[in-house]
């Protein structure tokens, strides 16, 4: 699969990735889910909406 990312979307990419310490499989997969939530939205591209929805599904760690 192939997922363009505009300059917003690559922003919060990095941001994600940075803050959630996700690695390029992880991320992946909520780009996966991203896509699908845009399917069910009827829309053709993934907004930022879709991307920031996906990443709020990622389970949280407990620090301890």
């Amino acid at each position: 699969m192939y997922f363009a990312l505009d300059d917003p979307r690559q922003a919060l990419k990095k941001t994600a990735m940075r803050q959630l310490q996700l690695t390029a499989r992880a991320f992946h997969r909520v780009l996966k889910l991203s896509r699908t939530i845009a399917d069910l939205a009827g829309s053709e591209a993934i907004t930022q909406g879709h991307l920031a929805e996906a990443l709020q599904y990622r389970p949280k760690l407990e620090l301890i």
